[in-house]
């Protein structure tokens, strides 16, 4: 935890943007694209505007402001990300993970192999998902900064989390669970257990529940 609150604080903040100008640009500390009189520009707005007052600013596309990370470089990761998930540096993807379009992941976090993170999903910071979990589209995982002490999430191998639930801080789901659709978790669930409602109560074991709605298909976890 310290660590990632010392990495907050000390990266250097930026505002990330892409500047397409015409003119003359000095060098600086950024990236630049083209030749003759068009250039594109690429870096950090501050480190930019330092340069381009002899040039004609044509289109700016701010990206972040003062943003503290960046996103993850998606290169390091063997899993399939979809566009439109933010998966901050910091975080763990394990391999053959699928991260859906607009899930968000924080730093921090980790995610087990072959483990769905479905559309709109939010993995807080710190989080512990493991390996062939599903997290439902606008599941809630919440993480853990402040305060430094809180534990933080933890789902373990094979849960599933339906549509729009939401595990709050300190919470452990143990083993093969299913949290049903819209539940809120507010206190540890034990492995092989259904859990519904709002706050979530136990309703039944897993192995009550047909094979065909509580199985990872993994056929869809193939790169």
């Amino acid at each position: 935890m310290e660590d990632i609150a010392r990495i907050i604080s000390e990266a250097k903040k930026r505002t990330p943007c892409v500047v397409y100008v015409k003119g003359k640009v000095k060098e600086g500390d950024f990236k630049v694209f083209g030749e003759g009189d068009y250039k594109i520009l690429i870096g950090d707005w501050e480190e930019i505007k330092k340069c381009v007052d002899e040039a004609e600013i044509i289109h700016i596309e701010i990206k972040g402001r003062y943003s503290a990370l960046p996103l993850l470089d998606l290169r390091k990761v063997e899993a399939r990300v979809e566009p439109g998930a933010i998966i901050r540096e910091g975080a763990k993807i394990g391999k053959d993970a699928i991260i859906m379009m607009g899930a968000v992941i924080n730093i921090g976090a980790e995610i087990g192999e072959r483990t769905m993170v479905d559309m709109n999903a939010v993995i807080g910071a710190r989080a512990k998902i493991g390996n062939d979990c599903h997290i439902g589209a606008g599941a809630v995982i919440a993480g853990v900064l402040e305060p430094p002490g809180k534990k933080p999430v933890v789902i373990e191998d094979g849960v599933l989390v339906g549509a729009n639930a939401v595990v709050l801080e300190g919470v452990t789901v143990g083993k093969n669970s299913i949290v049903a659709a819209g539940a809120v978790v507010i206190e540890d669930v034990p492995p092989g257990t259904v859990v519904a409602g709002v706050p979530a109560k136990p309703i039944k074991r897993t192995d009550e529940v047909e094979e065909d709605k509580r199985r990872i298909v993994r056929e869809l976890r193939k790169r």
